[in-house]
């Protein structure tokens, strides 16, 4: 339930099971159970199905996982680099201890390195190092995406004039992927676009994902953009509505199904726990103020409970 009073501005959670867990770990079985093992650029199979759909109604639940510890503070602060600091600044998010960026940094001499799996000369795929030069510019950052488009059209600042003084707008749309720059990025977003939409004073949005890794990305990405949704509706003076979330290419890497197997597992026994509350600082009235520091003051999880860490390899 959403409380908004002067001290208190949460969602509040605890007194039901994870709703979020069970939609997450049906997926996880679904995936394991009917999907089909590809070959992809990293040259880790994957298993996948073709496209999912979640719906969450953040008037009853704030979505992070619990049959798993999720890194709040990285997740948030990811967020905040993305929609509030506009940055492709790696080393941002590196001063905050989040290092979720390193693998895609380009070096001081504006090349990025990594191993994926493309095609010799033959048109056999094969594991090969690639080295992509970048204009000497965009040294440290990832190029031209996700934070640099944001600022490049303002895009949080659009839709926050539009969610305050013209609700009745059916154009509310951020859209990280274009076309003219998708060369000069390191890597095109994953979830690539949003829709926002006023309806009963509730704030709603629809979020696009190209390509979804199931056990690493998607846990991240719902509660940053759960997150998200609840920062803008508080600074707009709007309640929280519902996410529908759309995924094309829902995956697990090969490698990950041990840990996703171990995540199920505690599913099956243990079932799922309570939903934590939400906490925003009610004193905070603009998007941009929001605490962005290494604390993260501003936004805070009370009574979180998990199961603990799952480590999940990364593929490049």
């Amino acid at each position: 339930m959403w409380y908004n009073d002067k001290d208190d501005y949460t969602i509040k959670g605890g007194n039901t099971m994870s709703q979020w867990d069970k939609d997450y770990i049906a997926l996880c079985k679904r995936i394991l159970s009917e999907g089909v093992e590809v070959e992809n650029r990293t040259g880790i199979n994957t298993i996948k199905v073709p496209s999912h759909h979640f719906h969450f109604d953040l008037s009853k639940e704030y979505p992070i996982l619990t049959t798993k510890q999720l890194f709040i503070r990285q997740a948030v602060l990811e967020m905040l680099w993305i929609y509030q600091a506009q940055s492709n600044d790696v080393r941002w998010l590196q001063e905050r201890n989040v290092h979720i960026w390193d693998e895609w940094e380009i070096d001081e001499n504006g090349i990025w390195t990594a191993t994926q799996l493309l095609p010799d000369e033959n048109g056999v795929l094969t594991k090969q190092t690639i080295h992509k030069q970048f204009p000497k510019e965009y040294a440290h950052t990832i190029g031209t995406a996700y934070g640099y488009i944001v600022n490049k059209f303002k895009m949080t600042q659009n839709l926050i004039d539009k969610i305050k003084n013209h609700p009745e707008d059916r154009r509310m749309v951020m859209t990280l992927w274009q076309n003219d720059y998708l060369d000069t990025a390191v890597l095109p977003s994953c979830v690539w676009s949003s829709e926002w939409d006023v309806t009963d004073n509730k704030l709603n949005c629809w979020v696009h994902q190209r390509s979804c890794d199931v056990p690493l990305g998607l846990p991240f990405n719902v509660t940053q953009y759960a997150t998200l949704l609840c920062l803008l509706a508080k600074v707009c003076g709007r309640e929280p509505g519902t996410i529908d979330w759309s995924i094309k290419d829902a995956h697990i890497y090969v490698n990950q199904v041990d840990g996703i197997k171990e995540q199920i597992a505690r599913f099956d026994e243990k079932g799922d726990l309570p939903s934590p509350t939400l906490w925003i600082n009610p004193e905070v009235d603009d998007f941009f103020k929001f605490d962005n520091s290494k604390e993260c003051n501003d936004i805070k999880l009370i009574g979180y409970e998990h199961m603990g860490k799952i480590l999940f390899p990364l593929a490049q």
